[in-house]
């Protein structure tokens, strides 16, 4: 089995437009899939760094001079990149998500599929895990939880019924979780509601909202003019970001006018939206919801 399998290859690194003698990133290195196929477009004077916070990731290292791989979290690509000698880059490449060996790997908790311990950690030494949300959150916090990143309605009523069951026993896997909340899953939309219960606690886990905008901000001081960003997601919460980022430059209100009265935003938008054809979801069905979006720094 492969440790990932690149949603979009192709279309995602085309949109970086790369340039043989170019500096490029990815900060989603993963199995190394998007990254084979950058370096498979540069020449011996391009670089490539990868980002990537997940241990079992750091084993798929690509024996490539022209590569370097930087183990922590990329909401720090300015600060690592600094450390490495690069202030500005030619391209950036995000796969957002989870990759398939995450969720295939039982222990790690992400997948709806197995019992595990609630973990959830995309990265083994943060310190907040899924165990610790579940067992230690508060009423308040719970809620924002699964209404913020679930979007499910039923939040306060999830939030209560997990205080009273931990109040007589800890709530330690996702099998004990699952019964726990077992009114809530009703057989013809279980894997959904499902689905979105661990969404929400994944991504307070991991912080993936948080970690998705300072990137981006990021992104504008580290990219040339006409650099590229590259970005695949997979839900609403993520693509609403990188939409309205990529479209204004801020991620609420408006940009400012200029003395024309012309909008100024630091983007000019690639193309369209793009979604993986039938024949890759068939492929590798874990692509069905992904979204591709590209823009070039102006």
């Amino acid at each position: 089995m492969e440790y990932h399998n690149p949603v979009l290859l192709k279309e995602t690194v085309d949109g970086l437009n790369c340039i043989p003698d170019g500096v490029y990133v990815d900060v989603t290195f993963g199995g190394g899939g998007h990254s084979k196929e950058i370096l498979n477009r540069l020449g011996s004077n391009g670089k490539l760094f990868g980002f990537d916070q997940d241990e079992d990731a750091w084993e798929n290292a690509l024996p490539d001079e022209r590569f370097t791989l930087i183990k922590e979290n990329f909401r720090y690509i300015k600060r690592f990149l600094r450390f490495h000698g690069i202030k500005q880059v030619d391209g950036i490449l995000a796969d957002l998500g989870v990759s398939s060996h995450q969720f295939d790997v039982p222990e790690r908790g992400f997948s709806t599929r197995f019992d595990a311990d609630l973990d959830m950690r995309m990265s083994k030494r943060n310190e907040l895990n899924a165990h610790k949300i579940i067992n230690e959150y508060d009423d308040v916090n719970l809620k924002r939880v699964f209404l913020d990143y679930g979007e499910l309605k039923v939040a306060p009523a999830l939030a209560r019924t997990i205080i009273e069951a931990r109040e007589i026993k800890s709530i330690d896997t996702t099998d004990e979780l699952k019964l726990v909340l077992q009114r809530f899953l009703p057989d013809q939309f279980k894997n959904k509601i499902l689905a979105q219960i661990y969404q929400a606690i994944r991504i307070e886990v991991n912080q993936e909202m948080d970690v998705l905008k300072e990137f981006l901000e990021q992104s504008l001081d580290i990219l040339k003019p006409e650099g590229r960003l590259s970005v695949i997601s997979y839900h609403s919460l993520e693509d609403r970001l990188v939409k309205r980022f990529m479209k204004n430059g801020m991620f609420e209100g408006e940009p400012e006018r200029d003395f024309f009265g012309n909008f100024s935003v630091p983007f000019k938008l690639i193309g369209k939206l793009i979604v993986p054809t039938e024949e890759e979801i068939k492929i590798n069905n874990r692509a069905r919801s992904a979204k591709l979006r590209i823009a070039e720094k102006k």
